[in-house]
């Protein structure tokens, strides 16, 4: 896509899991389709998903017991209607997906089903072990590619969405060749993945610092939930920063976190133990961390069966021993990452955004599903749910595109002050990890924000992309910490040293609307 104009019916930002599903669905329903992504198909947080889908699939479990536990998980926050709808058609999605060839691991009696942290019943769905997410995204990118109504475009970047008043039109784009076009739409789908790569430790791809989110904002999208961000309890942790998942699922086989005595501590944190939900977890991991004085605990997979982890873990095993760890005999070393953006742009059952013709869906949107703190292995459900609920509404929006295209934005043209770009990455994200990490207090916090106004300033005197991209992740990183600051209470994964308990007062969310001004969020009743 070079100096051209594209004209569709329906533009689908984002290759992940949401995306392709999205552009899948939408084709279905006999619309024409661009998908457009930065990087590949193959780069995205769906494709390093390993822990699985959730879905209540057995006939021992049932749809009122997964929705009662994502309620429990999202400690108030969640909307129950959203809920109902990602339990109900979320079981429906996977076994079409089943019937449609996707090849999930089973047993003799069936599916072969997991137990995760916050799981009542085992109803996790793995394929190839711990490469669920590959597996699937893998499946969908064979199934759009033999749909003819989707026309793909890998290496091409979004720099902004064309919009005019309350309407969304389509994107302006680079594409690999650096050459500026723009695709026009009846209808466009933000799909691009959350903002966990604003931290220094993530287990996030660096794509995802959450540029989408203030694209959407200044074309007038609401913004809501940003001070929500899941910390995975268990990422591999090595003194190089090498960091990679750690599936909760070896929890739900028998796995124990230990201290460095190598006695379990999960027992006293929470009734579940070592299966409870993630924000807790990942608070008695730091809570732990911070009494030892030591950067990480360990995972101990003593109770695990050597051909459990070596089949159905394979891939983490042999990451382990590529990093000096023969889990089988030794316990890993592990520490809380940066993982999922339970905030993004505001959506309502269907996808759609205050925005005419903009929808979204997966990790950028925020339907309410997660609440304070998302269940585990429902991600890549909401991703089936709500993409084709987007699709559909997408697909039958039946505006005009538009012809009239305003002027292409111009780059920012400030001082060749690039040298500055490289350093404003890195304090960003090293410090939202020391100030606006699992626990939380309002001086560190207000500390951040000046930073983070700073750094806005600083851009303004970068030239080009690199201009944009800090001024992004400023943004971004801004709405958390505002958010954050606001909310003075603990819910879900939002912890705060100065305000420890919950309080019914915040038993709302938090929304950032242009109309707000200045970046300043408000709080808005469920």
């Amino acid at each position: 896509m070079s100096k051209q104009v594209l004209e569709t019916d329906v533009l689908v930002i984002g290759g992940g899991l949401a995306g392709l599903y999205a552009a899948f669905s939408a084709a279905s329903y006999g619309s024409k389709v661009a998908l457009v992504t930065r990087t590949t198909l193959k780069e995205s947080n769906s494709y390093w998903a390993q822990g699985g889908i959730a879905a209540a699939v057995d006939v021992g479990d049932s749809t009122v017991l997964h929705a009662d536990d994502t309620l429990k998980a999202g400690c108030g926050l969640c909307s129950p209607e959203a809920v109902e709808i990602l339990v109900r058609e979320g079981r429906e999605r996977v076994i079409e997906m089943a019937e449609f060839g996707m090849e999930f691991d089973s047993d003799r009696d069936g599916f072969d089903l997991g137990l995760e942290g916050g799981h009542s019943k085992r109803r996790v769905l793995h394929a190839g072990g711990a490469a669920t997410g590959r597996k699937m995204v893998e499946f969908l990118i064979s199934s759009v590619k033999k749909e003819s109504g989707v026309a793909l475009f890998e290496g091409t970047e979004v720099e902004g969405l064309i919009s005019s008043g309350d309407s969304c039109f389509g994107a302006w784009t680079v594409g690999p060749d650096r050459e500026p076009g723009a695709v026009l739409a009846r209808s466009t789908i933000l799909a691009t993945g959350g903002a966990a790569a604003l931290f220094g430790r993530t287990t996030n791809p660096q794509a995802a610092k959450g540029e989408v989110i203030r694209m959407a904002y200044e074309a007038g999208a609401e913004i809501m939930d940003m001070e929500f961000v899941q910390f995975h309890p268990t990422a591999f942790y090595s003194g190089s920063g090498q960091c990679f998942l750690i599936s909760e699922a070896l929890r739900g086989e028998g796995a124990r976190l230990v201290d460095e005595n190598g006695e379990g501590f999960m027992a006293g944190c929470h009734r579940l133990g070592d299966l409870a939900p993630r924000d807790a977890v990942s608070k008695a991991i730091h809570l732990q961390m911070s009494e030892s004085g030591k950067d990480f605990v360990c995972l101990d997979l003593a109770d695990v069966k050597p051909e459990v982890i070596k089949n159905r873990f394979g891939d983490i095993y042999r990451r382990c021993l590529e990093n000096g760890v023969d889990c089988i005999s030794e316990p890993i070393p592990v520490a809380p990452a940066a993982h999922y953006t339970i905030g993004g742009v505001k959506s309502g059952l269907g996808g759609e955004t205050s925005l005419k013709g903009l929808y979204c869906c997966g990790e950028t949107a925020c339907a309410g599903v997660h609440g304070a703190n998302r269940l585990a292995s429902n991600s890549l459900l909401e991703c089936l749910v709500f993409s084709k609920r987007a699709a559909h509404g997408a697909a039958e929006n039946t505006a005009p595109v538009t012809r009239d295209l305003p002027p292409r934005p111009v780059l920012r043209s400030g001082g060749e002050n690039a040298e500055r770009y490289p350093e404003l990455i890195r304090t960003i994200v090293s410090k939202a990890d020391s100030l606006l990490g699992i626990v939380r207090e309002a001086g560190e916090m207000k500390s951040f924000i000046a930073d983070l106004e700073t750094a806005l300033g600083e851009a303004e005197d970068i030239a080009g992309w690199r201009g944009d991209r800090i001024a992004a992740m400023a943004t971004a990183c801004l709405m958390m910490a505002r958010a954050a600051l606001l909310r003075e209470e603990t819910r879900g994964v939002h912890i705060r040293r100065d305000f420890p308990e919950t309080d019914p007062e915040f038993c709302k969310h938090s929304v950032f609307g242009k109309n707000s001004g200045g970046l300043k969020p408000r709080l808005e009743e469920l």
